[in-house]
């Protein structure tokens, strides 16, 4: 019986396996952050010395108060700065004063402040590039979250946090990196707890507005859970809800659409750790090309070959569990809710997960 077993898996696989990649694109047309048709022209530009369109850009995120747009590429921006910052230096000595090369700026500090060994003390020094990016325009609430990544850093108390997270949500109530910022600062690898996380993320996600991001942080928070360890046992049930919420979320935006695909990714993950593989299959689908950084730097030295991996794994396994005469399978059976989470980095050594 056992060999009939194996024999049956075997010709399941061959069979569904191929026709599974159907839709997905192949793994060299797979890219790792790939930049929307906004941000690629300021990066390639950047690339050449040249930091006007990124300049530009930023100023048309800041005029239209598109706060979103405006943090990611204020993100990505300093993050090709961290290697090439020729740019960004002649940017400061040409506009000492403009705020959206002070926003690059405070956001390059801090990561570079979280890479060093002495990260609470340099961090700390660089509270005053962040306190000018701020003021460069009082409604942008991007520099609060570059204040709340850096109080997390610092070991900021709670009353502090909360200080500065009043500030952000006064100028943008459905923030969706002021929420994730917050939502690590609660996770219990830094100074909350899974409860604390799960609490913030549901009660955040369900005053959120209609096919915002912000209804992702239950996922993040079950992400958290599955990967730092450590703490209470979340129950399944609020896994999968988190899930759940996620696919809604992922649904309500085109496939390959490059603006959710971090939470495409990171609900990938927990689909995988929840051995939901028919819908962790559906999200490879609704990804596309777009494979994100994070959440694969937090389980591998190597996020795209993780990614690619883990697509031949998914694929792997809803073939196994499909009849050979095609179909749904009947389900697998769920990870036991007492199942420890496990990661090979910590996860405390990260800032710049958004």
């Amino acid at each position: 019986m056992a060999l009939l077993r194996a024999f049956i898996r075997a010709a399941r696989m061959v069979r569904n396996t191929s026709r599974l990649a159907v839709g997905l694109p192949a793994d060299d047309e797979v890219l790792l952050d790939a930049p929307d048709e906004r941000l690629g022209p300021a990066l390639v530009a950047a690339g050449r010395g040249d930091y006007a369109p990124a300049a530009k850009l930023l100023a048309t995120t800041r005029e239209a108060a598109e706060w979103e747009n405006r943090d990611r590429y204020a993100q990505r921006l300093a993050s090709f700065a961290r290697s090439r910052d020729e740019w960004l230096r002649d940017w400061q000595d040409a506009a000492p004063h403009d705020p959206d090369a002070l926003l690059v700026r405070a956001e390059l500090a801090v990561r570079r402040g979280w890479e060093s060994p002495a990260r609470a003390e340099l961090l700390r020094q660089v509270g005053p590039l962040i306190t000018a990016a701020a003021e460069g325009d009082p409604r942008d609430p991007v520099p609060w979250r570059i204040a709340l990544d850096h109080a997390r850093g610092t070991n900021a108390g709670h009353t502090e946090f909360e200080k500065l997270w009043g500030e952000a949500v006064r100028r943008s109530p459905h923030h969706y990196g002021c929420h994730v910022a917050a939502l690590q600062y609660l996770s219990a690898a830094w100074y909350g707890s899974h409860r604390e996380c799960f609490d913030f993320a549901e009660r955040a996600a369900q005053d959120a507005l209609p096919g915002s991001l912000v209804q992702a942080l239950p996922v993040r928070a079950a992400f958290a859970y599955l990967t730092e360890g450590g703490g209470a046992v979340v129950a399944r049930e609020r896994l999968d809800l988190a899930a759940d919420l996620a696919i809604g979320l992922s649904s309500t935006y085109a496939a390959a659409d490059p603006w959710p695909a971090e939470v495409r990714n990171v609900l990938s993950y927990v689909l995988v750790r929840l051995e939901r593989w028919e819908d962790a299959l559906a999200q490879l689908h609704r990804i596309g090309p777009y494979a994100t950084t994070f959440p694969w730097d937090r389980v591998s030295d190597d996020p795209l070959g993780q990614f690619l991996e883990l697509r031949d794994g998914i694929r792997l396994e809803v073939a196994a569990g499909r009849p050979l005469h095609g179909g749904r399978p009947p389900g697998h059976p769920p990870v036991p809710a007492s199942a420890h989470p496990r990661s090979e980095h910590g996860g405390r050594d990260h800032s710049d997960d958004h």
